[in-house]
């Protein structure tokens, strides 16, 4: 209870209930049962078409355009693919850069037609761009210079056409978006509109073995996410009792982490339309240039990683930078430090603590937890989302009691379609009638906070980024000297987790050399920062299976 004597699930029932703004009513998504909200927008393009005002949307260092602005400008990008590239429903158009505002664009323009956003990560390596890229069979690709360069490593192997954005001097050997746009005037959207069930977006996710898997959302999945997000804020004010303030400035937020996460695309950017809210980006990450962007813009949210709200934290304490705008300081993607939730309280003088749990499958929403909850459960990822259901199981599939670890299973509305061209995938991942198998290790406690304890997946999240530990075990084993490897996660305070290793040669290997040689076959963030080398096959099981857990824990052992 609190200080208005209501819960948080009377809160809801109350904000859900018939004629209310979020009435929920019995439904299904890929024939799965589920709770639809009945005001949502059918589609991201009636999401955006409505949307479209005179505010200040995106801020990208001295350009700025409105919602409107966007909106038209995307009408342009749309018309452009219809007319010069045959894009229609379904076709999948890859975008690959920084966080520019073209990226934006080209997603409204494809989404809003029908054709599906291919959101691809800018950290992959010239070979992970082509497995993508032939994996969705993309048609067109919007890059920017450092994406095309690593394009032009595999072009023999892709038969897709390439639209340059900011290209280095101004040209480039493909065309340029800006160009092709100045011949266009200002069309209204094509006519080709997506369905709710028609899939919008694909983004790749790392697994714990072989390629990264493309996750098929649809228009349904993603928005009731975003309204998730709307009615648990909703159901928090209901909870204190508290009506907020008339905001002085525009509502703002920084946009901090990668477009191409669901947490940069979803939470943040997709979040801004409804709310009419400044999406102000930056060219990297900079805790110095992210306080500069606070003060100056008014910058309200910050959604980020624990690495890099901790760097703002020793940010706002180094300078005497005006960040009073913050009123919240919220995260994702690995857990925070328990001392770095209450520095977050301590260190700004308005903004509180938060944070979830979610995955690319469920487009980012699961549980989350924020302010006076988190500060009192640092270690909670929170309350489930009213538009899911969660359960923890044992290995027999039985679902287990509170307190008592098991599997985590999701199932509801944001749950995605399924993996591309994955059916094998699909068949692991789906179990009793659309329970999603998350793989992590969990519990629940008895007021229903969602504590992650473990993973079974074999995965490092390394600031965010799911890195698969059988996708570097395969790098090392390429290498001639090293015999056998074995890839873990390290905890690491700044990032959450970092890449450790230990391996197997009968030679002295030079460690340095080694990184070199990863940086061929591996993104950078995906090389392992801790190696530990040995001349003895590694430890195994009975049954054969490495003991990756107590090479793990020598290795914390050893960095602690």
């Amino acid at each position: 209870m609190n200080a208005t004597g209501i819960t948080r699930a009377q809160a809801i029932a109350e904000l859900t209930a018939p004629g209310q703004p979020y009435e929920l009513v019995p439904g299904t998504v890929f024939g799965r049962p589920c709770k639809i909200f009945v005001n949502a927008p059918p589609t991201l393009r009636e999401l955006f078409e409505a949307a479209a005002s005179d505010e200040t949307f995106i801020v990208y260092d001295d350009e700025r355009l409105t919602f409107r602005e966007a909106w038209e400008k995307s009408g342009q990008v749309a018309e452009l693919l219809v007319n010069r590239y045959g894009i229609g429903k379904g076709d999948r158009v890859a975008i690959s850069m920084r966080n520019y505002p073209e990226w934006i664009l080209a997603f409204m323009a494809t989404t809003s037609m029908g054709a599906i956003a291919v959101a691809m990560n800018a950290l992959w390596t010239p070979e992970e761009m082509a497995y993508g890229l032939k994996d969705c069979g993309a048609k067109v690709l919007f890059a920017d210079q450092e994406r095309i360069d690593r394009f032009n490593q595999v072009k023999d192997e892709v038969d897709i056409d390439v639209i340059a954005v900011r290209p280095s001097g101004g040209a480039s050997e493909y065309p340029l978006l800006a160009d092709l746009l100045a011949d266009i005037g200002s069309p209204a959207m094509p006519s080709l509109s997506p369905e709710p069930e028609d899939i919008a977006t694909l983004l790749y996710t790392s697994g714990s073995t072989g390629h990264p898997k493309g996750v098929a959302s649809c228009h349904r999945n993603i928005i009731h996410a975003l309204l998730s997000w709307e009615l648990d804020a909703q159901a928090g004010l209901r909870v204190l009792g508290a009506t907020p303030p008339a905001p002085e400035h525009q509502p703002a937020t920084l946009l901090a982490v990668p477009l191409f996460h669901a947490t940069g695309s979803h939470a943040v950017y997709l979040s801004c339309y409804r709310a009419q809210r400044k999406l102000v980006s930056m060219y990297k990450w900079d805790p110095s240039t992210a306080a500069e962007l606070i003060e100056k813009e008014r910058i309200a949210s910050v959604i980020a990683p624990a690495a890099m709200t901790g760097d703002l934290v020793q940010e706002a304490r180094r300078t005497n930078r005006d960040l009073s705008s913050l009123v919240s300081v919220g995260g994702g993607g690995a857990p925070r430090a328990p001392e770095q939730v209450k520095n977050i309280a301590q260190s700004f003088a308005r903004a509180l603590p938060g944070t979830g749990w979610g995955m690319t499958e469920t487009n980012a929403i699961g549980a989350g937890i924020a302010g006076q909850d988190y500060l009192a459960r640092p270690a909670s990822s929170g309350r489930c989302s009213a538009v899911l259901e969660l359960r923890v199981v044992n290995e027999k599939g039985d679902v287990l009691p509170a307190g008592e670890r098991g599997e985590l299973q999701v199932r509801g509305t944001s749950v995605f379609r399924g993996y591309w061209n994955r059916p094998d995938a699909d068949a692991e991942t789906f179990v009793d009638g659309g329970w999603m198998r998350t793989g992590d290790v969990a519990y629940l406690d008895d007021e229903g906070y969602l504590f992650i304890v473990d993973r079974i997946k074999d995965l490092v999240i390394r600031g965010g980024e799911n890195i698969g530990c059988g996708e570097v075990e395969a790098a090392l084993a390429t290498h001639p000297d090293v015999l056998e490897a074995s890839v873990y996660a390290v905890p690491d305070e700044r990032l959450g987790e970092e890449v450790g290793a230990t391996i197997y040669s009968n030679v002295d290997i030079d460690l340095d050399a080694l990184r070199g040689y990863l940086a061929q076959h591996l993104a950078k963030f995906m090389i392992p920062r801790y190696i530990i080398t040995q001349k003895e096959p590694l430890p195994r099981t009975a049954s054969g299976k490495i003991l990756k857990r107590s090479l793990r824990d020598e290795a914390i052992t050893r960095w602690s």
